[in-house]
């Protein structure tokens, strides 16, 4: 009697060893799957980094786009993270622009603004225009107003919507012709030198003509 309880005990005893060891087996399979699982999502997020971080110049065109700097605030990179009016200013082809913008305080106003498209003229576009008219312009705020805000429309168009009919900040309509990389703005037929250039709240177009009301 004494022997069949010691053996009993002894099974009892040996069969508890062998469900501890499948156990912690298991366990230890489970933390190595979990292991395995997170290697693979830090993997899988490292190679989804590079998408994140693509450049902010990825998707606009044109010829003038060569002329962007390539590096610093007025890079592409660098005026995608600032709100437009501040994002021109450090553009060097947007001089004169920045300046009638400041000179008719309209900063805030543009980076202050949800969603804008700007067509934008270079300081070429401004140099087509007989001095003694922009000076004139420059001088009377109004008027600078009505120019400047013609240039801007509400919301951010993207290449396949920017063709059209648009109404602008000024109050009249302009349109815009064209498809894929080739538009031009305006009864002055501007042409897009360099398009679908994003700011932290607008969409920009480099225009070679300034657009008049």
């Amino acid at each position: 009697m004494k022997l069949n309880t010691i053996t009993r005990t002894g099974s009892v005893a040996a069969s508890m060893a062998l469900l501890l060891g499948l156990g912690l087996s298991a366990c230890g399979s489970e933390d190595t799957a979990s292991g395995s699982d997170a290697g693979s999502s830090t993997s899988e997020s490292s190679e989804a980094a590079p998408e994140e971080d693509m450049e902010a110049g990825a998707q606009t065109f044109g010829e003038g786009c060569k002329l962007i700097p390539a590096d610093g605030a007025g890079s592409f990179n660098g005026m995608s993270t600032a709100p437009v009016a501040s994002a021109a200013s450090a553009n060097p082809l947007l001089k004169t622009l920045v300046s009638a913008v400041g000179q008719a305080e309209l900063v805030d106003t543009l980076n202050s603004a949800d969603a804008l498209t700007v067509f934008a003229p270079t300081d070429d576009a401004f140099a087509k225009i007989p001095k003694a008219d922009l000076d004139a312009v420059l001088a009377d705020k109004e008027t600078l107003t009505k120019v400047l805000t013609h240039h801007v429309v509400a919301g951010q168009l993207g290449p396949d919507e920017v063709a059209g009919e648009h109404e602008t900040l000024a109050g009249d309509m302009i349109t815009v012709e064209g498809s894929d990389e080739e538009f031009t703005v305006g009864k002055e037929n501007a042409k897009v030198l360099c398009g679908n250039i994003p700011t932290a709240n607008a969409t920009v177009y480099v225009v070679d003509t300034v657009l008049m009301p």
